[in-house]
């Protein structure tokens, strides 16, 4: 399973972005995938995942109510849409996929994409 994750880019405090996980093959029916991040420094932090059969979504506190994560099973793609961006968001994004069923803990990922660069200025 390969996953390219797409979409950061440099945007200003309080816009937004979409980042979008491509998954190489019809995994998302059988696969939890997972946003996390990673700021220069700092620890992964996790950022959202969804389920794979009953589309069950849960956030980490300090994106909840801001993003929201989606998926679309046609096109292998899950989404990351991202509202009122602040600066403290600014860090490497990564998708993720695995087959135990959504977590916050990124060992219960086998599969993950190569990241993509959010930067919030303010």
């Amino acid at each position: 399973v390969q996953l390219q994750a797409s979409g950061g880019g440099l945007v200003q405090a309080g816009g937004s972005l979409r980042l979008s996980c491509v998954s190489s093959r019809s995994t998302l029916t059988r696969y939890a995938v997972a946003w996390f991040r990673q700021a220069p420094g700092k620890d992964r932090e996790f950022v959202a995942t969804i389920s794979w059969n009953d589309d069950r979504t849960y956030y980490g506190n300090s994106v909840k109510g801001r993003f929201t994560i989606s998926k679309d099973n046609d096109k292998n793609t899950v989404y990351l849409q991202m509202n009122s961006l602040k600066p403290e968001d600014t860090a490497n994004y990564y998708c993720a996929a695995g087959s135990r069923g959504p977590s916050a803990w990124s060992d219960n990922y086998d599969y993950w994409g190569q990241g993509t660069e959010v930067t919030v200025s303010s």
